[in-house]
């Protein structure tokens, strides 16, 4: 990844401020961006400390294409070219069908799946001109895993997942070189549940609760080196996390079995 440019989205907190400093620490040439400025500039702070010495930093809506669009062109612009985009913006919203609004639904697909679309085809003709380019989306276990009251994110990150492996068999088909990796991280210590939203009558602090006590058991810097692990080694699929490789297995072994036992760990917990 040495010299490398990379790209990240999502950039200002988390799995995507982590991304950044474990680029930087090996020698990547930083674009980053967040919808959050003050975030966002804390991580460039933080990725200069770790050794990044070029680092072009940008707040971006990814829901908005024309702004993706011309983002695009500046980093590539400023750099000449683009190597690796890691498209990892994301927001989670808690309730269920039946009482979540339109709109909080379409919210979270607008910015998980449409954001990925968006850095998808706005930065693929840079990665196919590079010669050595690769793309890589951060879906979710909850991409084959759901769960009551997650339905908005599990639909979208369902859509990444598939998304990405359709382009990844397209890029294959036309022998471009672009290599394609989506990522699965578990349970991840980061702050998107408890800066949820949540359907009317609910606190999403609740789900968080729960999600950061019994579920977040890998730390966003651990998840960054085995994301970028499998990057360096071309790999087209990452689970980040004992559990999301235990519930990879679970559901393939039992796909409708695991569906009663999560509803009845969801009334365990008080989810539903």
């Amino acid at each position: 990844m040495d010299g490398k440019v990379v790209v990240v989205t999502g950039a200002g907190s988390g799995i995507g401020r982590e991304l950044a400093r474990e680029a930087a620490r090996r020698g990547a040439r930083l674009a980053l961006s967040d919808i959050d400025p003050d975030g966002l500039a804390r991580t460039v702070e933080l990725a200069r400390g770790d050794g990044a010495t070029e680092v072009h930093s940008q707040r971006l809506d990814v829901t908005e294409q024309a702004m993706v669009a011309e983002y695009a062109g500046k980093v590539a612009e400023h750099y000449g070219v683009v190597h690796l985009v890691i498209n990892n913006a994301g927001i989670a919203f808690t309730g269920a069908v039946e009482r979540s609004a339109y709109k909080d639904i379409a919210r979270v697909m607008d910015v998980d799946y449409w954001g990925v679309v968006h850095g998808t085809k706005e930065f693929l003709p840079h990665l196919i001109a590079s010669g050595d380019g690769h793309l890589v989306n951060i879906s979710s276990i909850f991409a084959f895993l759901s769960v009551p009251t997650q339905n908005a994110y599990n639909a979208a990150k369902a859509a990444v997942q598939q998304f990405t492996e359709s382009l990844r068999m397209e890029m294959l088909a036309a022998g471009h070189p672009v290599d394609v990796t989506c990522v699965h991280p578990g349970g991840i210590k980061t702050a998107v549940a408890r800066s949820a939203g949540a359907a009317e009558g609910l606190d999403s602090a609740d789900f968080a609760t729960i999600f950061d006590t019994k579920f977040a058991r890998t730390e966003a810097s651990a998840a960054a080196r085995v994301i970028l692990d499998g990057v360096e080694r071309r790999r087209p699929r990452v689970l980040v996390g004992v559990d999301a490789h235990v519930l990879d297995a679970l559901v393939r072994l039992f796909p409708a079995g695991y569906q009663k036992a999560t509803v009845a760990a969801s009334r365990r917990f008080g989810v539903v």
